[in-house]
C-alpha cells in the first residue's frame, strides 16, 4: 500500500515514469562519473548526501552501475520501510558487508536469523539486568577522573575510548582491560581502518582469499580476533557459573518462543564481536561530541554544571539520580542530534515497492541519514546551534517520528538503547562533576564517517578543575 503524502508537501513532489516504475528527480549521470566531475569524495558520503538533499529535496535517486539508489530525508517514508513495510526490505550490501567481520549479529542479520538472535539476546539487555551496571560505570568514571591533572591537555576522544573499553570488559566479560580485551580491541581497530576500502572492493566476501595486501591484514586481524573470542567464549561455558556479565547472560538464554535452544558457539562469536564493537565504540564517540559541543557553548556548560552540583552535591551519582539529571539528559540527546554515533542506515528492497507516488522495482537501495534528517532546518529550527531544550518532555512530543532516530527504529532498534543513555548520563555526570573540559584553541574539527561517525582529529582539551573532593567521596 502506497504511503500518504503530508498535505502540504504533495506538490513539491516530482515522478519520472520509467517503465511501469515511477521515480523521483536525481543525478542524470552515472554516480561515479558524478562524483569524479563534482569533486566529492567517496571516502565521507555526507557531502553527497546533503548535496541530493539541497539540489532535490527530501527523496532523490541517482545509480551506481546497474543499481538504482533512493536518498531519503523525509520522515514518513523513513517510516513506511522501517516499521510498516519491513517485510519488504533488507539491510544494504554495506551493512550486509560487515557480515565478514560479525557474522550474523544483530547489526548484520536479516529474517528469522535476526527475530532468534533478538528473542535470544533480549534477557541480556533487560532493564533490571543493564541497571546493576551503573555502579561500575561511575566507579570506572571517577578512576579516570582523579587521574587527569589541570593544565595538562589530553586528547578526550581517546580517553572515552578507554573508559568505554573498561565498561564493556567488565559488563560484557566480568574482567578488566587485559591483553585479550586489549587484542580484541587492536584487531577491531585494524578491521575499522579497512573499512572504506572493503565496502568498495566489488565482491569481497569471495575476494578474501586473495593475496592482496589490505585483504592479507584483514585475514590476520579476523583470524587472531576469532581465537581470543573463542577462547573467552569456552573459559565461561566452562566455569558454567553465571558472573554477573552480558556473556554469561547470553549463554544462559534459551529461544523460549520455538525449540528452547541456545546460542551456539559461532553465534556467540558473532554476538559478542557485535556487542563488544556497538557497545563501546558508538558511545564513546557519543561522549567526546558531547564535550566538544559543551566547551563550545559556555551557557549550557554552566547549566549542565548547575544541575550536577544541585542534584549531587558533591557526591558521585547513582541510578537513583538519572531521572532528577533532566538537564544532562538533553545535553546528551543534543550531542546525538548533531553527531549521531550512528550516522546512516540503508535497506534494499526483495520486491517492488511503492512510496507516495513513487514505485520502485525489487533490488533498490534506500539510504537515510541520521546525520542529514537530524540537521533538517524544517524540523530542528537552527539547526546547526546546539540547544539542549530542544528535549524537553514536550518539545519530543511534539516532533515527528523519524525526525530524531539516533538507535534507528522498528524492529531493529537498537537493543542496547537503554545501556547507552545510562552509560553516557552517568559518565557525563561524574567527569562533569569534577572537571570543566576548556577546548584548545585553533585545532581542527571534522567528522570522519566510517561503520560509527568518529572524529577525524583527536579533541584536544584542557581540563580545569570545579572543586575538589576528598578520597573518601571518591
Amino acid at each position: 500500500m502506497a504511503t500518504a503524502l503530508p498535505p502540504p508537501l504533495q506538490q513539491n513532489w516530482i515522478v519520472e515514469q520509467h517503465g511501469t516504475y515511477r521515480f523521483p528527480p536525481g543525478l542524470k549521470l552515472n554516480l561515479p562519473f558524478y562524483l569524479a566531475r563534482r569533486f566529492f569524495r567517496p571516502s565521507n558520503p555526507i557531502l553527497l548526501f546533503e548535496h541530493l538533499v539541497a539540489t532535490y529535496g527530501r527523496i532523490s535517486h541517482y545509480r551506481l552501475i546497474g543499481s538504482h539508489i533512493i536518498f531519503l530525508n523525509e520522515p514518513e517514508f523513513i517510516r513506511e520501510i522501517l516499521v510498516n513495510q519491513p517485510q519488504n526490505f533488507i539491510k544494504e550490501r554495506t551493512q550486509r558487508r560487515m557480515k565478514i567481520l560479525l557474522g550474523e549479529g544483530l547489526i548484520t542479520s536479516d529474517g528469522e536469523i535476526h527475530k532468534r538472535q533478538r528473542r535470544i539476546a533480549a534477557p541480556a539487555f533487560h532493564r533490571q539486568r543493564i541497571q546493576a551496571y551503573g555502579t561500575m560505570m561511575v566507579e570506572r568514571a571517577a578512576t579516570m577522573r582523579g587521574e587527569w591533572r589541570a593544565g595538562s591537555e589530553i586528547d578526550i576522544a581517546a580517553e572515552m575510548m578507554q573508559l568505554t573499553l573498561q565498561v564493556v570488559a567488565r559488563t560484557l566479560f566480568a574482567t578488566d582491560v587485559t591483553e585479550d580485551v586489549r587484542q580484541i580491541n587492536d584487531e577491531v581497530n585494524v578491521v575499522m581502518g579497512l573499512y572504506n576500502f572493503l565496502v568498495a572492493l566489488p565482491r569481497a566476501e569471495s575476494l578474501l582469499h586473495l593475496p592482496i595486501p589490505a585483504l592479507r591484514r584483514f585475514r590476520k586481524a579476523k583470524s587472531r580476533l576469532d581465537a581470543v573470542v573463542q577462547r573467552m567464549i569456552e573459559e565461561h561455558r566452562q566455569l558454567g557459573v553465571d558472573r554477573g556479565d552480558l556473556l554469561s547472560m547470553l549463554l544462559a538464554s534459551r529461544d523460549e518462543e520455538a525449540d528452547h535452544s541456545g546460542m551456539t558457539d559461532a553465534q556467540l562469536r558473532d554476538e559478542v564481536l557485535t556487542i563488544f564493537l556497538a557497545g563501546y565504540e558508538t558511545v564513546a564517540n557519543a561522549l567526546a561530541w558531547t564535550w566538544l559541543l559543551l566547551g563550545q557553548n559556555p551557557d549550557a556548560e554552566t547549566r549542565f554544571h548547575a544541575e550536577l552540583d544541585e542534584v549531587l552535591g558533591g557526591r558521585l551519582p547513582t541510578l537513583d539520580d538519572l531521572p532528577r539529571l533532566r538537564y544532562t539528559e538533553m545535553v546528551f540527546a543534543e550531542s546525538m542530534r548533531l553527531y549521531p554515533p550512528a550516522w546512516a542506515m540503508g535497506r534494499q528492497s526483495i520486491h517492488d515497492v511503492e512510496l507516495g507516488p513513487y514505485r520502485f522495482p525489487s533490488g533498490t537501495y534506500f539510504f537515510f541519514s541520521q546525520y542529514i534528517m537530524h540537521r533538517s532546518p524544517e524540523h530542528f529550527p537552527d539547526p546547526l546551534r546546539f540547544d539542549p531544550e530542544r528535549f524537553t518532555p514536550e518539545q519530543k512530543m511534539a516532533r515527528q517520528k523519524f525526525t530524531y532516530f539516533p538507535f534507528g527504529g522498528g524492529g531493529r532498534q537498537c537493543i542496547g538503547e537503554a545501556f547507552a543513555w545510562m552509560e553516557g548520563i552517568l559518565i557525563l555526570a561524574t567527569l562533569g562533576q569534577q572537571w570543566k573540559l576548556n577546548l584548545v584553541a585553533g585545532q581542527q574539527i571534522a567528522v570522519q564517517p566510517k561503520i560509527t561517525l568518529r572524529p577525524k582529529y583527536p579533541i584536544r582539551v584542557i581540563p580545569q578543575r570545579r572543586q575538589s573532593h576528598s578520597e573518601s567521596e571518591e
